[in-house]
């Protein structure tokens, strides 16, 4: 396969969710989650430009199974917005779980994205919460500094990697993911239907050895 050449004028690295609570031992486990820290990091030292996302959720949000009598975690309910996948208590703001991997090169990022932060409305992807509507505000980051590709690392391939990258081609990136930088939790074959959505919506997929400055 052809390597990816770096352009720093146009080029951005977007790493999602790499947070304690999505990696081994955390309240919504990522299998390997921590898997991704090598690559992104490695990642972060290549790209002149770096996102980083973090789920930050009130004690109590709507996406939590906890917050529904008699439902469980990974059960589907319908929100006002639509189909809402119920989760376990994660990444609640403040807490040790909601922090990032303590290994992660947070510290490079030009930005971090609270999202999730509204007790009503889920928000799975770095450009919009799950209303479809309501922008995080990266997309026009993005545009005022002529950034037109990204490239995806992080947690969960299925979920937030893929809403992200679903919704950065429909806002007209360019995006390649890292496959070797990603995990899933894969709920019902959902890690499969992803990746056909983004190959569908014209994601470029490749390893982290591709990528060349």
């Amino acid at each position: 396969m052809t390597d990816i050449l770096i352009d720093q004028n146009r080029d951005a690295l977007l790493v999602v969710d790499v947070q304690n609570d999505f990696c081994p031992g955390g309240a919504l486990e990522v299998v390997d989650g921590d898997a991704v820290l090598p690559v992104a990091n490695g990642l972060i030292g290549l790209f002149d430009h770096t996102i980083i996302t973090q789920d930050w959720h009130p004690p109590g949000h709507s996406s939590f199974a906890s917050s529904h009598a008699g439902r469980r975690p990974l059960e589907m309910i319908e929100m006002d917005y639509g189909p809402q996948t119920l989760w376990p208590d994660h990444c609640i703001q403040g807490s040790s779980g909601a922090r990032f991997h303590d290994a992660l090169k947070v510290d490079d990022a030009d930005l971090i994205i609270r999202k999730g932060r509204n007790p009503a409305i889920d928000s799975y992807s770095a450009f919009f919460e799950n209303d479809r509507t309501t922008p995080t505000g990266l997309s026009g980051y993005l545009a005022t500094r002529s950034l037109s590709r990204l490239f995806l690392v992080g947690l969960a391939t299925d979920f937030c990697v893929n809403f992200s990258a679903l919704d950065a081609r429909r806002e007209g990136f360019d995006v390649v993911l890292v496959e070797d930088g990603c995990r899933a939790i894969d709920v019902n074959g959902s890690l499969d239907q992803a990746m056909v959505a983004m190959r569908d919506s014209g994601v470029r997929f490749a390893d982290s050895g591709m990528i060349v400055t």
